[in-house]
């Protein structure tokens, strides 16, 4: 069976008078742990399909490779998402000074590396509501961090297996009604994500690309990317792309194993065509060290070499705390991929647009992980665009107007909810 596209639920109560419930929620596979003939057979005439959950094998970021080529693998990481909260129940707060962001649990860097390095499979996650996800016991989760979970699965181009939170679980079947209008919701926007599904499976735009490996260290780099709505693109560290400078300003070279000397000429030709490399290797596993680097200056952690039209800029050591890793200030903000403003709680993933969409030419994807934004959020994208479309669940296509701002175009959304596509041309 094919996961990617199904809106797929752990379930471990065979009762059949809840199968009603369970297509209300938009549920079209249910993941069993234990093989009940009858209630399979009640659920396959409701239509939806069952699996059995032995069949899918949760695995982590490395061991998915050694996983047989045609079964269904999960990855076991990933924080239940949402903004950070607060130790008493039911208190939602931002976990930030005046001065900072709020800290968001978001996911889209893990389908990001699994589209990226396992290209075959369907990049699911797996992960479930417990300690380990950041979900503390005895703290209530918002009823809609469910649907919350699968937007930021489908945007990204992936699919999270739906596991409910036990205390969610049992004011669900309770019949709280806070909890089954959620739910219902999830249903509502399931079929919303599941109608334009195309919009989701595109490729990142790729002014910073990032050269990956199946290694959780390395992820956390592209974490803090995708969390500063950076929408990298990620290419395999062993197959790196061609230089394409007109549109691709960095490519990123950090924590990654030393490659061969023909991977690291292809690795360095992206400088000599002018755009930005960068790397942290030093010592002797400085691969990148070559008689053509001419020193242009020197800053507390990192030095600059010019290198054929463009540069390598190198860190004096590896880059062990994501934070402290710079990749804007080297494209410069004009050039990178997307921005927003006024949405603190929200992410951005621009990426190309599909054929078929009317006056389409780029897409921005946004996904709030907070309380409904109801105040105007701007947004940029890179590229020159006359036009501007929002999409959104439970909505006709709202027309907004697309401001040129020398290399991106600029938008003013009227308010932001859960999940936004624009649609600039």
């Amino acid at each position: 069976m094919d996961l990617s596209l199904e809106v797929a639920v752990r379930w471990n109560d065979y009762d059949a008078k809840l199968i009603p419930l369970l297509k209300e929620g938009g549920i079209t596979t249910v993941l069993l742990p234990d093989r009940k003939e009858v209630f399979e057979g009640a659920c396959r005439e409701a239509g939806l399909k069952v699996l059995a959950l032995a069949e899918v094998q949760f695995a982590s970021l490395e061991s998915i490779k050694k996983a047989p080529p045609k079964g269904l693998v999960a990855l076991t990481e990933g924080l239940w998402p949402g903004i950070s909260r607060g130790e008493s129940e039911g208190n939602d707060q931002v976990m930030a000074s005046a001065t900072e962001q709020p800290w968001v649990n978001a996911n889209g860097y893990w389908f990001g590396l699994l589209r990226c390095l396992y290209p075959s499979r369907p990049a699911l996650l797996g992960y479930l509501p417990d300690e380990k996800a950041g979900v503390k016991p005895g703290v209530l989760q918002h009823f809609d961090s469910l649907e919350l979970a699968l937007i930021e699965a489908r945007v990204n181009g992936g699919n999270y297996l739906l596991a409910l939170e036990p205390r969610y679980r049992e004011k669900l079947l309770g019949g709280d009604a806070k909890a089954l209008d959620a739910w219902r919701q999830m249903g509502r926007t399931a079929q919303w994500l599941g109608k334009n599904a195309g919009l989701f499976r595109q490729a990142t735009l790729p002014a910073i690309t990032v050269l990956v490996e199946a290694d959780e260290a390395l992820a956390e780099t592209v974490n803090l990317l995708y969390r500063h709505s950076a929408s990298p693109a990620l290419a395999p560290a062993l197959n790196p792309p061609a230089p394409d400078p007109l549109h691709r300003r960095a490519l990123v070279a950090v924590g990654i194993q030393p490659p061969s000397r023909e991977v690291g000429r292809r690795i360095l030709s992206h400088a000599q065509a002018g755009t930005s490399v960068i790397v942290d290797a030093t010592g002797e596993k400085a691969w990148w060290r070559d008689p053509r680097l001419k020193l242009v200056r020197r800053q507390e952690d990192r030095d600059f070499y010019a290198l054929g039209r463009g540069q390598v800029v190198a860190y004096h050591a590896a880059i062990s705390d994501p934070s402290e890793f710079d990749v804007i200030d080297v494209i410069t903000q004009p050039r990178r991929a997307a921005r927003i403003w006024n949405a603190p709680t929200a992410v951005a993933l621009a990426t190309d647009c599909p054929a078929g969409v009317e006056r389409g030419r780029a897409l921005l994807h946004l996904v709030n992980y907070g309380p409904w934004i109801s105040d105007d959020v701007l947004v940029a994208v890179q590229g020159s665009y006359s036009r501007a479309s929002l999409l959104r669940p439970g909505a006709e296509p709202l027309p907004l107007t697309a401001a040129r701002r020398g290399l991106t175009t600029e938008v003013m959304i009227p308010e932001l909810g859960k999940v936004g596509v624009l649609v600039v041309g």
